[in-house]
């Protein structure tokens, strides 16, 4: 309940601050943004979001399970290496990286948005299933279970909160990172706040800044619910 208290005040302030700022008349020497274009770059933001975490979803899970399979699991230490590397490069140094190889568009954005996030869903991926507790899979084999119904029905089950947990952290690194998408030819909210830089209108920065923090603790609400839902009941506390 707490919690629910303190996401609808930061929600409320970050709303209301765009609004005050958008109804402004001028902004120094310029306009706010307009309501339609504060819709339109953030329609576009949560579709290099969307898109990111899609790849990254797709490919991070299904080779976070890969690698804690019986035989494969010498694979986990380079491929979560990688991973890693990709992380510890600032994601200015990212997206700037993909601009010569990709060129500069949307195409740039995504790569480097999704290599940016892969990482969290990943790691999660691997440690959810390496945590389960082997005695639970010796017991599943017991009884006749094969190797996929183990899978299914044992693995997956246990180990969703921590991947959905993952998810979640890579959605909102994505939701500010993909702000700097815009250096390389994306769109989104980060135009309004690149704007604001370099017309030097604070405001303007912020008319892009508090819908962008919205934005990511509206999907992490929306994710924590669906892990909520996902979760199975016996792991559930309380």
């Amino acid at each position: 309940m707490r919690r629910r208290i303190v996401l609808i005040i930061l929600l409320s302030i970050f709303i209301g601050v765009t609004i005050w700022i958008t109804e402004m008349g001028s902004l120094k020497y310029m306009q706010p943004k307009t309501y339609s274009d504060i819709g339109r770059q953030t329609w576009n933001h949560l579709k290099m979001v969307g898109i990111a975490e899609l790849l990254a979803i797709g490919i991070g899970v299904p080779l976070g399970i890969f690698v804690t399979r019986p035989g494969l699991k010498k694979f986990a230490t380079p491929i979560v290496g990688a991973a890693n590397v990709g992380q510890t490069i600032p994601s200015l140094a990212v997206i700037a990286i993909m601009a010569p190889i990709l060129g500069y568009g949307f195409n740039s954005a995504i790569i480097a948005l999704f290599v940016y996030s892969l990482l969290p869903v990943l790691r999660n991926s691997y440690a959810g299933i390496s945590d389960i507790d082997p005695a639970i899979i010796e017991s599943a084999k017991g009884m006749g279970m094969s190797r996929t119904q183990i899978a299914w029905r044992i693995e997956l089950p246990l180990a969703r909160p921590v991947i959905m947990a993952g998810i979640r952290t890579s959605t909102v690194i994505c939701v500010g990172t993909a702000t700097l998408a815009v250096l390389v030819g994306g769109e989104g909210l980060g135009k309004i706040i690149l704007t604001g830089l370099y017309t030097q209108i604070p405001l303007l920065i912020v008319q892009g800044a508090a819908p962008t923090a919205a934005l990511a603790v509206i999907l992490d609400t929306l994710l924590g619910g669906f892990e909520a839902v996902m979760t199975p009941r016996g792991l559930k506390k309380g």
